[in-house]
C-alpha cells in the first residue's frame, strides 16, 4: 500500500492540473488565445531557460553520462523503427500509417519529463538528467519525423528531392530549436564554471518554476474527448505501443545497465510519456490529415494516467526508485 501510495503521489498532482485545465477550459476561465500564447511562451521561454539552468549548474565532467545519452539515441531509434514495422504490417489505410508511427514514438519528454521528476526529486540534479535524455532523442525525433512523414505521404510519392528539402527545412529547425539552444550554452556555461549572481540565478529560477503549471494547464485545456471517436483501433494500438509497449522493451534493458531513481524515471518518461502536440502541427505542415494524431495525442494523455502511475509502482515495488 505504500508504493501505490507513493506512485499516486507522484501523478495525481501532475494529472489533476492537466485536469484543472480542462476544466477551466471548458468553463470559459481559459480561452484558445491562452493557451497558444501559453505554449509558446513556455516552448520559447520558461523551458529553455529551466534547461538552460540546470545544465549550467551541472558538473558536467562528473555528473554527464555518455552511456545514459547513447542508450536514449538507441532506445529512441529501435522504437521508431519498430512502430514504423508495426504500422506497416497491420494497418490496411496506407494514408495513417506516418501519423500512426509518429504517435506511437514522439513522447513529450522535455515538459512531462521535468514535471514529474520535479513531484518525485526535487532539485536541479534530476532536472539534468532530463537534458541529458534530449540531448539522446530529441534530434532524431525530428530527422525521423521528417523522414516518416514524408515518405508514407497519402496522396503523392516522395521522390529524393523532396525529402532533401523537407530534411533541409528541419536542419533548420533543430539548429533553431530554443530547447537545443539552452542546453548547449547551458553546457558550455557549465565548463566554462560561470558563477551567475544571485539576483540573476533567482530570475531564472523563477522563470523556470513555471513551466510545469503552465505547460500542464495547457494540455490540459487542449484535451478534447471527441477526438477519440474516429479511428479507434489505430489509436488505441498506438497507445498501447507508446504507453506500455515501449516501456516494457526498454526499462528492463535500463536497470541491467544499472540505472535507478531519476535516472529510470526519465526513461520511463521518455518512452511511456503521452504524444506531444507539436506531432500534430508537423503532420498537418507535412501534407496529413491529422486526425488519427490528434486521437492518439487525446488517448496517450487521458490514460498515461493510469500507465505512468502503473510504471512507478512497479518500481517503486522492486526497490528501483526511492
Amino acid at each position: 500500500m505504500e508504493d501505490f501510495i507513493f506512485s499516486i503521489n507522484c501523478t495525481m498532482p501532475v494529472f489533476l492540473l492537466m485536469v484543472l485545465g480542462w476544466l477551466l477550459f471548458r468553463g470559459k476561465m481559459l480561452t484558445q488565445d491562452f493557451v497558444n500564447v501559453c505554449n509558446r511562451f513556455v516552448f520559447k521561454v520558461t523551458l529553455p531557460v529551466m534547461l538552460f539552468r540546470d545544465m549550467a549548474t551541472m558538473d558536467l565532467r562528473s555528473q554527464f553520462d555518455v552511456k545514459f545519452v547513447l542508450f536514449c539515441a538507441a532506445a529512441a531509434t529501435l522504437g521508431v523503427l519498430g512502430a514504423w514495422i508495426l504500422g506497416r504490417l497491420f494497418l490496411k489505410d496506407r494514408s495513417i500509417v506516418a501519423e500512426f508511427v509518429q504517435g506511437s514514438y514522439r513522447g513529450s519528454i522535455a515538459v512531462l519529463g521535468g514535471a514529474f521528476l520535479q513531484n518525485i526529486y526535487p532539485g536541479d540534479e534530476a532536472a539534468a538528467v532530463v537534458a541529458q535524455a534530449l540531448i539522446g532523442c530529441v534530434i532524431l525525433f525530428n530527422v525521423f519525423g521528417v523522414i516518416i512523414l514524408v515518405l508514407e505521404r497519402p496522396d503523392a510519392p516522395a521522390d529524393r528531392s523532396e525529402l532533401a528539402r523537407h530534411m533541409k527545412k528541419a536542419f533548420g529547425q533543430i539548429v533553431t530549436n530554443p530547447l537545443i539552444i539552452a542546453i548547449v550554452l547551458g553546457a558550455v556555461s557549465s565548463l566554462l564554471r560561470i558563477d551567475y549572481p544571485v539576483i540573476i540565478d533567482k530570475t531564472m529560477s523563477n522563470l523556470a518554476s513555471l513551466t510545469s503549471p503552465l505547460a500542464l494547464l495547457a494540455i490540459g485545456a487542449e484535451f478534447k474527448w471527441g477526438k477519440m471517436r474516429s479511428n479507434l483501433w489505430p489509436t488505441m494500438g498506438a497507445c498501447l505501443y507508446k504507453l506500455v509497449l515501449q516501456p516494457a522493451m526498454f526499462l528492463p534493458v535500463a536497470v541491467l545497465l544499472g540505472w535507478r531513481n531519476e535516472w529510470l524515471v526519465t526513461l520511463m518518461i521518455m518512452m511511456g510519456a503521452p504524444t506531444t502536440p507539436s506531432s500534430f502541427i508537423m503532420a498537418r505542415n507535412m501534407g496529413h490529415e491529422g486526425a488519427v494524431t490528434a486521437n492518439i495525442i487525446a488517448g496517450t494523455t487521458l490514460f498515461s494516467a493510469v500507465t505512468v502511475t502503473m510504471w512507478l509502482f512497479i518500481g517503486r515495488t522492486l526497490g528501483l526508485l526511492v
